[in-house]
């Protein structure tokens, strides 16, 4: 069974004390062991970098081996045509996932382009939004592989 890669962008590693009023206190940590409920018996790959090269590698990874991504690409969001192009590559479902409502934001959040790519966009649902987000991808997958 091929996994369920969940990546995440820079900063992201500081969740639980970085701007807790727009992030909440919940960590990374805690947000990967949600994750691995979330996917059930499907394996799951949680990675988060602080460098965008480093989640180019992983979504190639995710390409060779991966059934679906979930991706909160943080900050590249907006600014990573390398990480645009390595998604447009991916033959699976996408789940661009953000803890906050970018759109709730400043207008510098809302242009994603990682969501010109994705199946699906997550957005304000805080830390619970990964659990949706592995959920539904889970759900995705199980749906390519039923026969027509």
């Amino acid at each position: 069974m091929k996994p369920i890669f969940v990546i995440n962008g820079p900063n992201l590693n500081r969740l639980g004390t970085r701007e807790p009023t727009i992030y909440g206190k919940t960590t990374l940590t805690e947000i990967e062991a949600m994750c691995l409920e979330a996917a059930g018996e499907r394996p799951l790959r949680f990675h988060q970098s602080n460098f965008e090269g480093e989640i180019v590698h992983w979504v190639h990874d995710a390409i060779d081996e991966g059934a679906g991504i979930v991706i909160n690409p943080a900050g590249f969001s907006f600014t990573s045509i390398a990480i645009l192009d390595a998604l447009k590559m991916f033959p699976g479902p996408i789940v661009e996932l953000h803890i906050s409502n970018i759109h709730r934001r400043e207008e510098i959040y809302h242009k994603s382009l990682v969501s010109k790519v994705a199946t699906a966009v997550i957005a304000g649902l805080g830390p619970r939004g990964y659990g949706v987000a592995v959920r539904a991808l889970r759900d995705m997958i199980d749906e390519q592989m039923e026969p027509a």
